[in-house]
């Protein structure tokens, strides 16, 4: 798999100009205009340099990261394991090669710092105030951090405790639909998987293992079980629509769900993991009538490009097979309306004993359109609608294809699958509300004949 060339123009002309976006994400404000594949995103808040001679070594790499940079953010109820999360992964991802910063929760930081709960309802509106300022300050504290890792010109990762979907669990809808429009964000796309790279959902344990629960280890923590199962409720569908929301539950046990934690982030930054697969696959009978749902499930629909891209066929001695793939993302929301796209690049590396290793990359708009021109001609671009939602605190999405089939309906299920359950069949909870034709079995010929990669190809 090609990587991207880095610039070396005295002029800038490897770049083209871009516009500041809003305060309230700032995602990438650097685009390119000629990229062979994949290059991340940057997040600084400054513009362009014309002569890019003038930038230190630092500076270019802030510019154009010779090295990915992953953001994942750990949320969850009280007392799911957020911070013993932390403490794993650091190490674990350091003695890999990567360099590691975590990123502080902001509202604890206000909490620890002076600010009581009673400025909450203090004044009418100070919720707004409060949200608005955290946000402000979890924006501040990501892109710096970030502003480092990438200059640092190494693979990183930033660990974020919490991240700026999560306000909305602490807000009721008007509140929040207020801040939204302070703020002037359009999409909410822009503050989920438009910012992170996944987003790891740690059941609180009053969830399943209530004996466990305890608020001794948190002095901002002071929610009752009842009241730290709403929150969990209420923060896990805050996430719902980001294609890379994992949850992790309470039911193998604290130390199985910290090795599901570290195995997860291990697949997401393409290091060796025991973990067999992440989802499993049912055939629907027909697409579901979103009328059909119970109105407690929010539900997220979005529409998706897919464009498979021209590749050199380079084999190494441990891949078999080697493609990547462009998607765009598109919010559709309940009159039809669609904005907020986002972009990625996802990299699949097939190795000969069976093991696939995923890379996935935030990227910009003029980085797919660069990447478009060079996709692969003999296959079709494939577009589906996506259906994600929450059921039983598993989360689901139904690729509904469109283009060039319209007939293939496929219910993806979350499960995570280590070396302890090997040649067990995870449970999934099947929806009630859906007519499942049939299960596909992992890795079958059945499985890749309704997988995209398969479908895509040109008679």
């Amino acid at each position: 798999m090609s990587t991207p060339p880095r610039p070396t123009s005295s002029n800038g002309e490897a770049f083209a100009s871009a516009e500041r976006r809003q305060s309230y994400s700032r995602p990438s404000v650097f685009g390119a205009t000629q990229l062979s594949t994949r290059r991340l995103r940057s997040n600084s808040s400054g513009p362009i340099p014309q002569d890019l001679g003038d930038l230190s070594t630092a500076e270019m790499n802030s510019v154009a990261p010779p090295a990915p940079v992953y953001k994942i953010v750990l949320t969850g109820g009280p007392c799911g394991g957020k911070t013993t999360s932390l403490a794993r992964l650091s190490p674990y991802l350091r003695e890999r090669g990567f360099e590691v910063i975590a990123c502080p929760e902001a509202f604890s930081l206000l909490v620890n710092n002076g600010m009581s709960f009673d400025y909450l309802g203090a004044v009418e509106g100070m919720d707004v105030v409060v949200q608005d300022t955290v946000m402000d300050m979890q924006i501040g504290l990501e892109d710096g951090f970030e502003r480092v890792l990438r200059a640092r010109g190494k693979p990183a990762v930033l660990l974020c405790d919490r991240g700026l979907m999560d306000g909305s669990a602490y807000m009721d809808p008007e509140a929040w639909e207020r801040l939204l429009a302070k703020r002037d964000v359009q999409c909410v796309s822009e503050l989920r998987e438009g910012r992170y790279n996944a987003v790891f959902h740690l059941v609180t344990a009053a969830e399943g293992a209530e004996q466990f629960y305890t608020l001794e280890n948190n002095a901002v923590r002071t929610e009752t079980p009842e009241l730290a199962r709403e929150l969990d409720d209420m923060t896990r569908n805050a996430w719902v629509g980001h294609p890379n929301l994992k949850i992790f539950d309470n039911s193998t046990g604290f130390e199985k769900k910290m090795q599901r934690v570290v195995e997860e982030t291990a697949r997401l930054v393409g290091l060796p993991t025991q973990m067999q697969r992440v989802t499993t696959k049912f055939l629907l009978r027909k697409e579901p009538d979103l009328e059909a749902f119970p109105g407690d499930v929010r539900v997220r629909v979005f529409d998706v490009e897919k464009v498979y891209l021209l590749e050199e066929n380079i084999r190494t001695e441990n891949i078999s097979e080697e493609y990547s793939f462009i998607r765009k993302r598109t919010t559709v929301h309940k009159d039809g309306e669609a904005s907020g796209s986002v972009y990625g690049w996802t990299g699949v590396q097939k190795t000969h004993e069976g093991q696939i290793i995923e890379t996935k990359r935030i990227i910009t708009k003029r980085e797919y359109n660069s990447l478009f021109n060079n996709r692969d001609k003999s296959r079709h671009i494939v577009t589906q609608k996506r259906i994600s939602f929450l059921w039983n605190i598993q989360s689901f999405t139904i690729h509904v294809y469109q283009e060039p089939v319209s007939d293939i309906c496929i219910l993806h299920a979350q499960v995570q699958s280590t070396s302890d359950s090997a040649g067990h069949d995870e449970e999934v909870s099947i929806p009630p509300f859906l007519e499942v034709e049939k299960k596909l079995l992992t890795d079958s010929e059945e499985d890749e004949q309704y997988g995209a990669y398969h479908i895509s190809l040109k008679n």
